[in-house]
């Protein structure tokens, strides 16, 4: 998982000289040293820039050593970098350093500012993703639950043109609409996973698949995590077959802030642009507690290393995001009065991205175990004037439950998964079921998995049934909505789908039976009112990967 087993694999700490517009191009970090923040912009270093002294390295989990011997001399050396446990690399750097903690030779982006100014919500990488044409669709007579807390029986549901026409009983097929006979079968809304790392790592599970934590600097908020995402990983195609329709796919949890997340359609592309939700707003993974502190904490004694210490390094952030947003406005203000000698503020792609959130641009999604740190994130929100869309993990958001209604903040969160480290100690099986229950608490189910992605309609039965034991009145129409509208409405995506209402995407799984019960199989998979899969037929290789791979049965694809 990248959140969890990801975030261990080598780290490489420098040795930093922080001075003041330093002669010497380097990678920069955030260095917080006597109390007090001074933050070196990334990879380009707007306002402070370092000196890279000798390099250091981090052991692997498997007490390998991820790299050794790193040297910078001027910005127009070459910067070697030996690998003894994955790679031999060297590259080429004129004015910029090259770093790669997981995966060889790839050169973090650079940050370095311009002399423009450009929309921070403007969208350099553009989704392709168009639909299909394609006939409408009628499925009549099933057990269908919307969504929207509706259980309708012997009903219909009317596609046209991508978008769910009607639902109801009785509904007409238009004139050449194929017409499927679900007698017997469910239809619910597509499953959305709010927290998905496939495409960023992928399978087959190798070091030079591992593109989800940027682990060299513990702020990437200029970091696409859409920039890595690989669209032939197979785990695509095994979670349409699950029923996943939509998901968000976000860096790991390594950093503090680890840089933007992106939202995606399930259908096959070459591109990742081809699979992009059109519209969709992105998200900024953050995250608390033990992570960060021990990817850059611990022995290495590097900042953060301890929980006030991400703290620290999270208000830091939002001082100076807060101070590029003011500088942005008055150079608008300028403009807009005809001052023609008003000077460019200089971009910087991490303080882009922090401006979004500040403007509600873009959506924070913060991995987070304890209760006690999310009351604390919510402060800072408050303090720094964002909002938090979701905490994720949220092992303990029972325990705050109507904090987390009251403030309007999803939790994702597992069935069931708890112990695995000291923060996720205290979970218990009735956390979702807490959650819903508050007053308009808005409780996800997710898989951080990609293999829990293939059965997200099981997970959310287990949390189902472990709260009904516990006395809750929860229907499979309502528990639905953990897995389809919630999810939606964490990604600020309700609007367009997540349920089966008049003028959404026709995103439709037909099950073949109750989908919360563990022998339910998704039967179709509609994205667009476009089938994507049909349990009844043989279908070709679902990536490029997989052809010329033998298949479970023995045969080549």
């Amino acid at each position: 998982m990248g959140d969890e087993a990801g975030v261990g694999d080598g780290v490489l700490q420098t040795g930093f000289d922080l001075g003041r517009r330093s002669a010497v191009a380097s990678p920069c970090t955030t260095w917080w040293g006597g109390g007090e923040a001074k933050a070196c912009r990334a990879f380009g270093c707007g306002r402070d820039t370092a000196r890279v002294g000798a390099g250091t390295v981090a052991p692997l989990a498997a007490g390998e050593y991820a790299m050794t011997n790193v040297l910078a001399r001027s910005s127009t050396d070459h910067v070697r970098i030996i690998s003894q446990a994955r790679q031999l690399c060297l590259s080429l750097a004129t004015g910029l350093f090259s770093l790669s903690a997981l995966t060889g030779c790839a050169a973090p982006p650079t940050s370095q500012p311009t002399t423009s100014t450009v929309a921070a919500d403007a969208d350099p990488y553009p989704s392709t993703y168009k639909p299909r044409p394609g006939p409408p669709t009628l499925i009549h007579d099933a057990t269908v639950l919307t969504g929207t807390g509706a259980r309708l029986d012997e009903a219909d549901v009317l596609m046209v043109e991508g978008r769910i026409k009607s639902v109801g009983r009785d509904l007409e097929a238009p004139a050449g609409a194929r017409v499927i006979d679900a007698r017997g079968r469910w239809i619910t809304p597509g499953i959305i996973d709010v927290h998905s790392h496939l495409g960023v790592y992928p399978s087959p599970q190798v070091s030079a698949h591992s593109d989800g934590n940027e682990l060299t600097n513990p702020i990437t908020a200029n970091v696409w995590a859409e920039h890595s995402v690989w669209p032939q990983d197979p785990g695509f195609a095994t979670a349409l077959r699950g029923g996943v329709t939509s998901m968000q796919i976000l860096p790991g949890s390594g950093n503090l802030i680890g840089g933007r997340s992106v939202v995606l359609k399930n259908v096959h592309s070459v591109t990742y642009q081809g699979m992009k939700f059109p519209g969709a707003p992105q998200g900024l993974k953050m995250a608390c507690g033990e992570n960060p502190k021990r990817v850059y904490g611990g022995d290495k004694k590097q900042f953060p290393a301890t929980r006030m210490g991400n703290v620290a390094g999270y208000r830091a952030q939002w001082v100076e995001a807060q101070e590029y947003v003011r500088e942005l406005a008055e150079y608008e203000r300028k403009v807009a009065a005809g001052d023609k000698d008003a000077k460019p503020v200089k971009r910087d792609l991490r303080l882009d991205t922090l401006a979004a959130v500040l403007k509600g641009e873009i959506l924070v999604h913060q991995h987070c175990y304890r209760a006690d740190e999310m009351a604390i994130v919510l402060d800072m929100a408050n303090e720094f004037g964002y909002r938090v869309a979701a905490f994720h993990h949220a092992t303990e958001a029972y325990k705050i439950a109507n904090l987390l209604a009251e403030r309007k903040v999803c939790a994702a969160m597992w069935a069931d998964w708890w112990g695995f480290k000291m923060e996720s100690y205290d979970g218990i099986p009735e956390n979702i079921a807490f959650v819903d229950a508050a007053p308009g608490g808005c409780a996800v189910v997710h898989s951080d998995s990609s293999e829990g992605i293939q059965r997200l309609n099981q997970e959310a039965a287990k949390a189902m049934t472990v709260g009904r034991h516990a006395g809750f009145d929860i229907t499979p129409e309502h528990a639905i909505a953990w897995i389809t509208a919630n999810p939606a409405k964490a990604l600020g995506i309700l609007d367009q789908t997540g349920t089966l209402e008049a003028g959404k995407m026709a995103d439709v799984v037909v099950w073949n039976r109750d989908p919360l019960s563990v022998y339910a199989l998704a039967d179709l998979v509609f994205v667009d009112g476009i089938v994507q899969y049909d349990r009844a037929e043989t279908s070709p290789p679902d990536s490029d990967f997989l052809l010329g791979q033998p298949s479970t049965a023995g045969e080549t694809r």
